[in-house]
């Protein structure tokens, strides 16, 4: 049997999701069904699109993709069939256009009794549902979730309403009520627009308000640096509790556009990134095994390092973004984790299973 290069690595896939974009799940309205239709559009063509070696078997069919919010789908993707350990399951809270916000929490919650310990969960908050302060206290003691995901737009009413994280007024209540229940992480959708929607709630602006006024709080940005790459750099240098999530931003540009995501992780870490920047593969988005794969082997051109300064991608740094980072900021202990993985079913497995074995 051949060794594979991550099975001694710790691997925490930072945003899974599992999508619910099928036409029962929209809520109704002219305009909100028309979104709900680009959002799932996109999501497959992404999936499609971003196919490693052109090879199919890495893909799932169009209606497979679309109900994809499957505990035991995820699960086998993640755990039997890739060298993942761990991962952080993302409720989406876009109520206004899907009817459980598109990758509802209860996924999350049946992958955590099917894989116990490998599973953690931030929830959804959205300022626009009633009881948000509310709904952050459930999440917390009910659902114990680690952190929170929060998404910058929604459709409420009939028509888009946006916010910033640095609202006084909207934001800054539920950032203050997730400290106080002892949530150290939000997460925030960042940088990539989904559907016919405004791009301005997309940027990052924002975040260094928050990150300021909450010192104590990590303010996670995913997507980051898919778009805005200059200001997301700019944050991680700034502020220390700004934190990047590879999702989408790895798994499009190490197969679309190589050059611009050595841009990317150089530009980060050249500004002291390195123990800040979260693995994402964006499972149901595609498959995690072939991106891990790459990316265990990507590397920064020494042309571009000499150009741009940028520091070398060593090994030791891939096993912080593949894992570490966000562990520590977690409050985890690898070790520990490890040990205890390494003794259930899963992690006495010897070959990895089929891609999308479960479908």
């Amino acid at each position: 049997m051949t060794e594979r290069p991550l099975q001694d690595v710790f691997v925490l896939d930072s945003t899974v999701h599992g999508y619910n974009t099928v036409p029962d799940n929209y809520v109704p309205g002219p305009y909100r069904e028309r979104v709900a239709e680009q959002l799932s559009n996109t999501l497959y063509a992404g999936h499609r699109a971003i196919l490693p070696d052109g090879d199919p078997k890495w893909t799932l069919s169009r209606e497979r993709f679309q109900r994809g919010a499957d505990p035991e789908l995820l699960g086998s993707a993640l755990f039997r069939e890739s060298d993942t350990d761990m991962c952080v399951y993302h409720g989406v809270p876009l109520y206004g256009i899907y009817r459980d916000g598109g990758s509802p929490l209860w996924v999350g919650r049946a992958m955590r009794e099917l894989y116990p310990g490998r599973v953690a969960l931030y929830g959804p908050i959205s300022p626009w549902e009633p009881g948000a302060l509310e709904e952050a206290e459930r999440l917390v003691t009910e659902d114990k979730v680690v952190g929170i995901k929060m998404y910058p737009m929604d459709i409420v009413r009939g028509e888009i309403h946006s916010y910033r994280l640095d609202d006084p007024e909207i934001a800054f209540p539920i950032l203050e009520r997730i400290r106080e229940l002892g949530i150290k992480i939000v997460a925030t959708h960042k940088a990539l627009p989904q559907g016919q929607v405004p791009s301005e709630p997309f940027a990052p602006w924002d975040v260094a308000g928050a990150a300021s006024a909450f010192p104590d709080l990590t303010f996670e940005i995913v997507h980051g640096g898919l778009a805005f790459l200059e200001e997301t750099a700019w944050q991680i240098q700034r502020f220390p509790n700004v934190a990047v999530n590879l999702e989408n931003s790895a798994a499009f540009l190490m197969i679309r556009q190589p050059a611009r995501f050595a841009h990317l992780l150089g530009q980060l870490l050249f500004w002291g990134g390195a123990d800040r920047i979260f693995w994402s593969s964006g499972v149901t988005g595609r498959h995690p095994q072939p991106f891990l794969e790459r990316f265990w082997e990507f590397e920064i051109p020494e042309r571009m390092r000499e150009e741009y300064g940028y520091p070398e991608l060593t090994y030791e740094i891939k096993e912080q973004i593949l894992g570490l980072n966000h562990a520590r900021l977690l409050g985890w202990d690898v070790e520990k984790l490890r040990a205890d993985l390494r003794n259930d079913g899963i992690g006495m497995r010897k070959e990895l299973a089929e891609p999308w074995s479960a479908a």
